[in-house]
Parts: C-alpha cells; structure tokens; sequence
C-alpha cells in the first residue's frame, strides 16, 4: 500500500512537474505577445487621467479619447515629418559626394592622402585587408543587414499592435476594471478596488510626470539649439529636440544618452564646428544637474512618492529584466509594491 501511494505521489508530482513546464513554454513562447500588451496597458492607464480630466469639463467620454489620441498620433506624426527631411538631406548629400569619391579614388588623390596622413601603413596592404574581409565575410555581412532590416520592421510592426491595443484599452478600461473587481470575494472587493485605484492613479501620475519632463528637455533644447542655429549653424533643431523630449522618457539614463546623441549630432551639423560640441556639451551638462537636483525630485515625488534610493534601484532592475520597457515601468510597480506592503501587509503585522 505504501509503494502504491509513494506511486501515486511521484506520478501526480511528475505530472505537474510537466504542466509546470508546458505554462512556462507557453510564456516564454508569448512573450512578445505579453510584452505588447504590458506596454499597451501601461501607455492606457497613461493616459487615462488625461482623459478623465476632459471629462470633469463636461467633455463624454468618447470625444475625451479622441482628442487625447489625436493628440498622441499627432506627436508621434511630428517625429516622422521630422525625420524624413533630415534623412532625405542625408541621402542627397551622400549621393552627391559619391562621383567626388570615386574620382579621388581614381586619381590616387585617397592614396597620396593616406600615405601623407599614415606613412607607416602601407595604402596598398590595408586596401587588400579590407577588399579580403569583405570577399570573406559577405555572406554574414549581407546576412546581418536582412537581420537588421527584419528587426526594423518587426519593431514597426510591434509599435503598431501597441498603439491599436492602447486603443482598445483607453476605450475598455472602465469596462476591464469592472470585470476584474467582480472576481474578488465582496467582503475584500471594497479594499481591492480603493488600492487598485489608488494605483491606476499613481501609474497616470507617474507618466503625466515623465512626460512633464520630457516637455521641460524638448522646449528647452528647442529654444536653445534654435538659438545655437543662428550662431554656428546648428541644423535640424527642431528634430534634435524631439529627439531631447523622447529620450527623457526613459528613466536615469534616456537623458544622459539622449544628451550625447544631440551633441554629436550638432556637431555633425554644423560642419564640424568646435565651439558647437562645447557650448552644446556644457549646455546638456548643466541641465542634467538641473533635471536630476531640481526638476526630477519635484515632480516625481508628487506623481508616484517614492524614495529616491528605490527609483534608482527599481529602474535599474527593470531595465535589466525587461529593457526599455522594464525601465519604464518599474517606478510606478514600485510604487505599487510600496502602496500594497503600507496599506495591507503592515496593517496585518500591527493587528497581529
């Protein structure tokens, strides 16, 4: 009888053991999946409060998410109208230069230039290093464009499935949050739904935060690169401080990298200028310090109330866990962690 239940024991613990793997297949396998609509529910509760400030001045619901998404689509229209001419310039100039290369190819004006600049590398032996790399390593160079180009349009595509789950969601999430609270016993529905609201409300806050300071980098870069355009020539401002306004949405380090990126860039557009990469360095450095002293404590510790010590730890813990993604969303999770541990767990502890 024994050997009989220690059967029974080992075959019911196998067979879960083997569930357990099929759920975690299948969660591995629907990650991406999940991925979309963890971004998609969290851009939702996003914007929520938005909307439901157009409805407190008496606008219905369904006209609040249209102007609200209109407003979204319009942002995201205006990096596309604004990338496009800087592309097109990019491509004309790098046309252009194309018969000006050749030519000094053709000339030996390239080799005279090199041997002037590298006398002790031979013109000749680099130029067959480099024409036997290429011949050798075709196949994985061409292999690994095809990979890039795929991953491009994969990301279009996921951006695309997000924006129309964010639809649905911003559309729904009355209806969804209804439905979540009626599967909770109604004896603890009443606490259930006051935390789960109280949360909503922290993730709104949170990101009408982080856009607040994406705004205060976007606006200032805009007027200090349009100031710098008229004194070096810096070009295409107006696409540098886009670029300033959606790297601040990234928690700790969107700003610093952004920051880089729009100083090389300057850089680059205004034809080298050496005064343009210091004044536009120094610039960026001076407003890192402002943004992480004054800007980012003020207005976070009103949105979501977290202690700066777990900002930097959630963040970074996201960030390795989940991406950019992780990064985005570890802040209001941690702040809902802090929400349920103070109003229910330490509550149960003094009780006890």
């Amino acid at each position: 009888m024994k050997i009989q239940n220690a059967f029974r024991l080992g075959l019911f613990g196998g067979l879960g053991v083997l569930v357990a793997i099929v759920i975690g297949g299948a969660v591995t396998s629907l990650a991406t999946i999940l991925t979309y609509v963890g971004a998609a529910l969290f851009l939702a509760l996003g914007i929520d409060p938005a909307v439901s400030f157009l409805q407190r001045h008496k606008f219905p619901r369904p006209a609040a998410i249209a102007v609200v998404l209109v407003v979204v689509l319009g942002v995201a229209a205006g990096l596309i109208f604004a990338l496009i001419p800087v592309l097109s310039d990019q491509i004309t100039n790098l046309i252009k230069q194309i018969p000006t290369i050749t030519q000094a190819f053709n000339n030996g004006q390239i080799e005279s230039w090199w041997n002037h600049t590298f006398p002790w590398l031979k013109y000749n032996d680099v130029l067959t290093n480099v024409q036997d790399f290429f011949t050798k390593n075709v196949q994985s160079i061409t292999g690994g464009v095809l990979t890039t180009a795929v991953t491009i349009g994969s990301g279009a595509f996921g951006v695309l499935i997000v924006v129309i789950l964010t639809l649905y969601f911003v559309a729904s999430l009355s209806s969804i949050k209804r439905g979540l609270y009626q599967l909770v016993p109604a004896t603890r529905r009443e606490k259930f739904i006051d935390i789960s609201e109280q949360i909503s409300k922290a993730v709104g806050r949170y990101v009408i935060g982080q856009v607040s300071l994406g705004l205060c980098n976007g606006i200032l870069s805009f007027i200090f690169l349009l100031i710098m355009s008229f004194a070096t020539g810096v070009k295409y401002y107006a696409l540098l401080a886009f670029i300033a306004f959606l790297f601040s949405l990234v928690p700790l380090v969107g700003t610093l990298v952004g920051s880089i990126i729009i100083t090389l860039s300057a850089w680059l557009f205004s034809d080298f200028n050496l005064w343009t990469l210091i004044i536009v360095g120094a610039y960026y450095i001076v407003y890192m310090q402002v943004e992480a002293y004054v800007l980012s404590p003020n207005i976070m510790n009103r949105a979501v109330k977290v202690p700066g010590v777990v900002v930097v730890i959630a963040a970074l813990a996201g960030g390795t866990l989940l991406g950019i993604l992780g990064a985005l969303i570890a802040i209001p999770v941690a702040a809902a962690i802090l929400l349920i541990v103070k109003q229910v767990i330490v509550p149960r502890q003094n009780a006890l």
